[in-house]
């Protein structure tokens, strides 16, 4: 039932999330947290968003797989039970994009110069990057006021090395620089500054 419940879980946040995988963060948190909470806590599916977004694949089916594994794994015991719930995830969250690309490959041209299609396209852009706003905000919740907003949380190493990070981020990001590099130097300064016990 498990399996069920996971495939038709990430079948719906598919079907229903335009924008790619930020897009599906907020609902794949809403939907975790109120399904299987007492499983994954909100810190651990943040800290695999980090995971998820530096290592190969598309992140939504980083995060579908990571979800399912938890999951099955709880629901089986085994390895086997890991592995049929992150296929049972990660195939529910493909799915929907498979089969509305075949759709939409099949008909775009004949309706890409409609009038709705347009309106749809424009009205869609907006929500994605509300979407994608959201889940930035609650990453940015969880990982620097876990507890709430106080003004003792600027005297926190934390707070500056994030601060820190983050500048060093987007002055790369502006300056064109290959995104491996990024991860690399953010992997880098995160052990370097976990190994100092500052974070």
């Amino acid at each position: 039932m498990a399996y069920l419940e996971l495939f038709l879980t990430f079948f719906t946040i598919g079907i229903v999330t335009f924008g790619g995988g930020y897009a599906m963060l907020p609902m794949i948190q809403s939907e975790v947290a109120a399904r299987w909470g007492e499983l994954i806590s909100e810190s651990s599916l943040i800290n695999f968003v980090a995971v998820s977004e530096s290592t190969p694949g598309p992140f939504a089916i980083n995060m579908a797989t990571y979800v399912g594994s938890v999951v099955g794994r709880d629901a089986g015991g085994d390895f086997l039970a890991s592995m049929l719930g992150s296929f049972c995830a990660t195939m529910g969250v493909v799915l929907p994009s498979f089969i509305v690309i075949l759709i939409v490959a099949k008909c775009y041209d004949r309706f890409k110069q409609s009038s709705l299609v347009k309106g749809a396209m424009s009205g869609l852009k907006p929500a994605v990057v509300g979407l994608i706003a959201n889940a930035v905000l609650k990453v940015v919740r969880q990982v620097l006021i876990p507890s709430g907003f106080a003004w003792s949380i600027f005297s926190t190493s934390a707070f500056w090395i994030s601060a820190g990070l983050f500048a060093v981020m987007a002055v790369l990001a502006f300056k064109k620089v290959h995104p491996i590099i990024i991860i690399c130097i953010s992997a880098a300064a995160g052990i370097l500054f976990g190994c100092l016990g500052w974070l």
